[in-house]
């Protein structure tokens, strides 16, 4: 390996079908439209590459698509049990239209952790349609209350495309309405296929996170993705934790292996699209280990290490770094067309106005003498990355 770049690989994204039946507006991904399925020869070469991961701890696979489950339970049964001698860990993240009670006993038999796409009430879902630009949010929450009649727990990911106040409490009020437990909140990015601008006033995003945790303190019935991090971390500098210091520049490889066994590392929404470079994918795992590709990305020339430089000017240059980590790959490319540049929109809304609103409420819950709500025992950031799902981070 030329030079280290990446942390011990714990996880693998799996796409085992493109085609996804919903043709949301924000959806960057390139081949939504198109059949194109997982051979079990790539699930195979997976789980042998994987295998000797798990002797360090149990290893998450997460089907992502497309829409996983237009893959077909037989078929997406088949490319699971291809991990059967291994110790991992199934996650899949669905737009739940699909979800009948066979597909709930499928994931109970199995063992899965499902999650679920859905942006809030019908006015907030309207981005979430089918080919015909019909609504889909009928059949959404048909598949969330399966999935609860089921015994499943519900974790949500939602894409919010205008972060306002107003926004925040529908959306905290509707997760909280739907039983949802575990909540993750993604203010829509400019990447792949979607070209639309994630700029926003700054000041009105900051709100939008200052109001999510005001109606999260009301009623802490629903855990919010981003929250937790937020609090976490501030919980861990008032402690002088060590762990929120980041010294090294190391990535999570969180290899993504396409339909085709074309591997694309660190972020799965360059999956499928190439620079002036070149595809971003860095290997085959038909051909090499996902080991022996991760290796031999580091080139100088390569854009991993392109996006690693650009990662460690964000480490001399901005005062949020320790908390948001150098951000993401694709938003770097998207908003940019390089890796090496800086400050992105997707920094500005998802890192810097979340600290910079969770932390406005604590000063004035501080001022008036009640409990800021950060634990004393909250992990690390480091801690809180490494346990979370690639679902619950950015799916």
């Amino acid at each position: 390996m030329d030079q280290q770049l990446f942390l011990r690989p714990t996880s693998v994204i799996m796409q085992p079908e493109t085609l996804c039946k919903l043709d949301c507006t924000y959806c960057y991904l390139p081949f939504r439209h198109e059949r194109n399925t997982m051979k079990l020869a790539v699930a195979r070469a997976v789980a042998a590459s994987v295998r000797p991961w798990a002797a360090y701890g149990t290893v998450e696979v997460c089907w992502h698509g497309g829409e996983p489950l237009a893959t077909g339970r037989a078929h997406l049964g088949r490319l699971m049990d291809a991990f059967a001698d291994v110790d991992v860990k199934h996650v899949v993240q669905t737009n739940a239209t699909l979800i009948d009670d066979a597909w709930c006993e499928f994931f109970a038999e199995r063992d899965v952790h499902v999650g679920v796409s859905i942006d809030g009430a019908p006015a907030d879902n309207a981005s979430r349609v089918d080919r015909r630009r019909m609504p889909t949010q009928a059949k959404a929450l048909r598949g969330v209350e399966l999935l609860r009649a089921h015994g499943h727990e519900v974790h949500a990911i939602a894409v919010v495309s205008d972060p306002t106040p107003v926004r925040a409490r529908r959306l905290y009020a509707f997760a909280v309405e739907c039983g949802i437990t575990h909540l993750g909140v993604n203010i829509e990015e400019q990447e792949g296929v979607n070209v639309s601008t994630n700029a926003h006033r700054q000041d009105v995003v900051t709100d939008f996170w200052t109001t999510l945790t005001a109606s999260w303190r009301e009623n802490p019935a629903v855990r919010v993705r981003e929250l937790e991090r937020a609090l976490s971390y501030a919980g861990a500098v008032l402690r002088r934790d060590s762990a929120t210091h980041r010294d090294e520049t190391l990535f999570d490889p969180l290899p993504t292996v396409g339909h085709d066994g074309s591997v694309t590392l660190i972020s799965p929404e360059l999956a499928g699209f190439e620079s002036n470079r070149g595809t971003f994918s860095s290997g085959n795992v038909l051909q090499n280990t996902l080991t022996e590709i991760i290796e031999q990305s580091t080139s100088e020339d390569s854009w991993v290490s392109e996006f690693s430089r650009g990662v460690k000017a964000c480490r001399l240059t901005c005062p949020y770094f320790d908390f948001c980590g150098g951000g993401h790959p694709a938003n770097r490319y998207f908003e940019h067309g390089r890796m090496d540049g800086t400050t992105t929109n997707y920094c500005r809304n998802s890192k810097i106005s979340l600290l910079e609103g969770v932390l406005r409420l604590d000063r004035s819950t501080a001022a008036g003498g009640q409990d800021s709500g950060v634990s004393n025992d909250a992990p690390g950031p480091a801690d809180q990355d490494r346990s979370a799902t690639y679902a619950d981070q950015r799916f």
